[in-house]
């Protein structure tokens, strides 16, 4: 009830914002040949405190590093692949039927900060706003963002955020993004809310500093388990009867899976010292990080179909809710100097309770329900920034026996020309296995196990290296060996019921991945190529991923009607190899590793119509219009279709009163 009243006085606040828009344009249309203001400056009164005229330049992102990101309202081809329900690229994501279902990871980042487990149901996480998706802000007046995007059957997406600085030194920003989208198969829909609130003030006296944000979210699912094996031939035939996905019945159509969290989150820093003369600059400041974190998975299904597609149950009515509570908070010193570099320490206190509400007896094994630990840590971090070389390094260390953890992490970039910049670093981790791997429990019989004390740290270290031109190519590569590799597995088939388990991986994995990109232009016209060659050494295929991804757009853009408009028009051609990819289990919301059915070698191609109007940005795409002849042989995992042809519209609407 609380997040729907602030929803709505965040829907009132944008009436009045548009209303202001009005009163303050006055019918007048600037000069659109100028900038991405029109005439590049802002002609509302500036909040308390600032001075000058407005320009973009003066709207500003800032992540928890500190690091600045002008706001862009520009339309690039960069925006094009951001614009869809993660809002960020999504190259090497394999996307499910549904806006708002999982996707199908096409390449492993093994790197991680993380020192402890993660909570389970990875696979619905992608659209969970993490400590680092959070952004902060800082603008000279209020800034409006409305992004939309149609879905599929009875739905839409709609991300809206407003932000204002009170003051020079106060901002706050509230967001809330909201999806549903029915889908074309039997029981798929998705339902989704994204609450986000920030604050970000500075004393006048620029010693004090705090962050803060707080983050509710629930995502639903409903599930169906993909179409049944006697099916897929109806599918890949392009049989007539079917061509309406609705038609075809799924293994189950009573199941729902939710995951729902909220977070609050303090960063506070105080500058004991602070002193700057033209010779140096000498800062001692004390820093302090308060987190706390409430989430809960909740998978229910209303009575079983004919055939239990998990296998026996205890009840008729599953119901398996696993929750997690993470308390952390960190106090330490941070000393900046423009010689030395800027160097801290810090200590941490965990404190952790995961499981759920009572224990499993089997006959020969008793099912704990809870994991309970709280222990203290250490952590360090140095960077120091030139004009031709940046170094930075970072590190943390659990000081606990149960939960053993550290990572630690160096980077070292060189500008080596104007256009060329050379960076490289490595990346050791480890870390137990995430929650669900080591506890988990269920109706279904077969999901039952405890492997906290059993399974051992997952080891990984990487070494990578980038190049980055605009003029030449961009490359990124990295080579990563990792110990103990944990995943679920297949482990056999019968009677159509998958038997899924925890495994770890006693032999070292080596794995490596080459990432090319390179924009050429010809005039108005322009072909963009991405492509990436991946390998895995292993004696056995625990880990699958394709040989090749690749993704190429060959695109026109100018600016049209005296400037008034820019278009951008084009084809992407989406492709990957094919190999046995990853199975998807909606009980667990994990993926699981099979060596039975092999997906991909289908070309997606997409058509599209962008434009920019003064600040709105319009986005047309015919997604996969080639599905009906080049095969229905496209699948995002073993039984889950991939998308058909559909077409979408979608547009960003930024106002800065």
């Amino acid at each position: 009830m609380k997040i729907k009243i602030l929803a709505l006085l965040f829907l009132s606040s944008i009436c009045l914002s548009l209303n202001a828009q009005r009163k303050l344009t006055g019918g007048r249309v600037p000069n659109s040949g100028s900038s991405q203001f029109g005439n590049d400056s802002s002609r509302a009164k500036l909040s308390k405190g600032f001075k000058d005229l407005a320009t973009i330049d003066m709207y500003k992102r800032i992540n928890l590093r500190n690091d600045s990101i002008q706001v862009d309202t520009t339309l690039t081809i960069t925006k094009d692949y951001e614009f869809n329900y993660l809002q960020r690229d999504r190259f090497g994501l394999l996307s499910f039927a549904n806006i708002g279902q999982t996707y199908n990871r096409l390449t492993l980042n093994s790197v991680s900060q993380s020192t402890l487990p993660l909570f389970g149901a990875r696979a619905r996480h992608f659209n969970y706003y993490e400590e680092d998706d959070i952004l902060y802000y800082y603008v000279p007046t209020p800034w409006t963002r409305l992004t939309y995007k149609t879905a599929f059957e009875q739905g839409q997406m709609l991300d809206a955020f407003f932000t204002v600085n009170l003051s020079k030194q106060f901002n706050f920003s509230l967001a809330y993004k909201a999806l549903r989208s029915l889908g074309n198969y039997q029981n798929a829909l998705t339902s989704s809310g994204n609450f986000r609130f920030t604050i970000n003030y500075k004393s006048k006296n620029n010693r004090y500093n705090v962050k803060g944000h707080m983050v509710t979210q629930d995502l639903l699912n409903q599930e169906n388990g993909g179409l049944k094996d006697e099916d897929i031939e109806n599918f890949e035939t392009g049989n007539e009867e079917f061509i309406d996905r609705s038609v075809f019945d799924p293994n189950f159509e009573n199941a729902e899976s939710v995951l729902e969290g909220r977070r609050f989150y303090l960063n506070q820093t105080y500058k004991i010292i602070n002193k700057k003369d033209s010779l140096s600059t000498n800062k001692l400041s004390v820093i302090n990080e308060i987190s706390f974190e409430d989430k809960y998975f909740q998978f229910y299904q209303n009575g079983l179909p004919a055939t239990a597609f998990f296998g026996d149950t205890f009840n008729n009515d599953i119901n398996d809710k696993v929750s997690l509570e993470n308390f952390k908070t960190t106090l330490g010193v941070s000393f900046k100097n423009n010689i030395v570099g800027d160097v801290m320490f810090a200590a941490s206190y965990s404190d952790l309770n995961y499981g759920y509400g009572s224990i499993v007896i089997f006959p020969d094994e008793i099912i704990t329900n809870r994991i309970k630990a709280n222990f203290l840590g250490v952590e360090a971090s140095y960077k120091k920034t030139s004009k031709k070389f940046n170094i930075e390094g970072k590190g943390s260390l659990n000081l606990s026996d149960e939960f053993v953890g550290s990572y630690l992490e160096g980077n070292i970039g060189l500008q080596l020309f104007e256009d060329v910049q050379l960076l490289g670093g490595i990346n050791i981790n480890s870390r137990l296995p995430n929650f669900n791997y080591l506890l988990y429990q269920s109706d279904y019989i077969n999901y039952n196990w405890n492997n906290y004390g059993d399974f051992n740290n997952v080891n990984t270290q990487q070494i990578k290296f980038s190049v980055n031109s605009e003029k030449y190519f961009n490359a990124d590569f990295d080579v990563s060996n990792i110990d103990n590799y944990t995943y679920f597995n297949l482990q056999e088939t019968i009677d159509q019921n998958r038997v899924i388990k925890p495994a770890q991986y006693s032999k070292p994995i080596q794995y490596f991945r080459l990432k090319l990109n390179k924009e050429i232009r010809l005039g108005n016209f322009a072909l963009d190529n991405t492509v990436m060659y991946q390998n895995v050494i292993s004696d056995d295929d625990v880990l699958n991923v394709p040989s090749f991804i690749t993704r190429n757009t060959l695109y026109y853009s100018n600016d049209i009607f005296k400037k008034a408009m820019k278009l951008q028009t084009g084809i992407t051609l989406n492709y990957f190899t094919e190999y046995n990819g990853n199975g998807y289990d909606p009980l667990l919301a994990e993926f699981y590793t099979q060596n039975e059915t092999k997906i991909g070698g289908f070309p997606v191609l997409d058509f599209f119509v962008n434009a920019k109007i003064r600040q709105t940005r319009i986005f047309l795409k015919a997604e996969h219009f080639n599905s009906s002849f080049t095969g229905f042989n496209y699948f995002s995992a073993p039984n889950h279709p991939f998308r058909d042809f559909t077409i979408r519209f979608g547009l960003v609407w930024d106002f800065f009163l």
